[in-house]
């Protein structure tokens, strides 16, 4: 006897798939996005939405439980470390003062990652909010080679590192699933 939760997916068609391509919300018919700022747009889009569907079904507890001691990394705390990301990346943007750490000091956001609903509710609200807030920021600057912010950093370096933030903790949220419930796959 384990107490390992064994490997599931909701999926029918394909049972080694997280849902049926038919019922995927990143999946989309027709030719892919047309240039650079279109593609980055829509990855960017699709590993959010990625995250959202590795966190849905569970509970507070679930969403704060720890993946291995001594790591605080829970699907809860990966959520608000990106509301902290995308605050960060306004800092990158603007030439004035940096956008304060909304949770507080170095890893406040996965140490205060508890299983209350109220703070899974708040996380999911933050993150709505900083996300539409940097689209927003990074929508006035539509030229990829433009250099944006204090460090003059380009902003399609700035879009590219925003997919590979969300991708790699988009990884970090299958196996952090796969822990809670055993749930897997694309």
């Amino acid at each position: 006897m384990t107490d390992r939760p064994a490997r599931w997916s909701q999926a029918t068609v394909y049972p080694d798939m997280w849902t049926d391509p038919g019922d995927d919300p990143r999946d989309s018919e027709g030719p892919g996005p047309e240039g650079e700022l279109a593609t980055l747009h829509d990855y960017l889009t699709n590993y959010r939405i990625t995250l959202r569907m590795k966190c849905e079904g569970l509970d507070a507890e679930q969403l704060a439980r720890r993946s291995v001691p001594p790591s605080t990394m829970s699907l809860l705390g990966l959520v608000r470390h990106l509301v902290e990301v995308e605050r960060d990346w306004r800092n990158w943007i603007s030439d004035g003062d940096p956008v304060p750490k909304l949770y507080g000091a170095r890893d406040a956001d996965f140490d205060g990652a508890v299983a209350e609903q109220a703070v899974v509710d708040a996380a999911f609200v933050d993150l709505a909010r900083e996300q539409a807030a940097t689209d927003a920021a990074l929508a006035a600057h539509p030229d990829l080679g433009e250099r944006v912010g204090k460090d003059r950093i380009a902003v399609r370096e700035l879009l590219v590192h925003r997919v590979e933030e969300y991708a790699r903790h988009c990884g970090h949220a299958d196996l952090l699933r796969e822990c809670v419930d055993g749930r897997v796959g694309q």
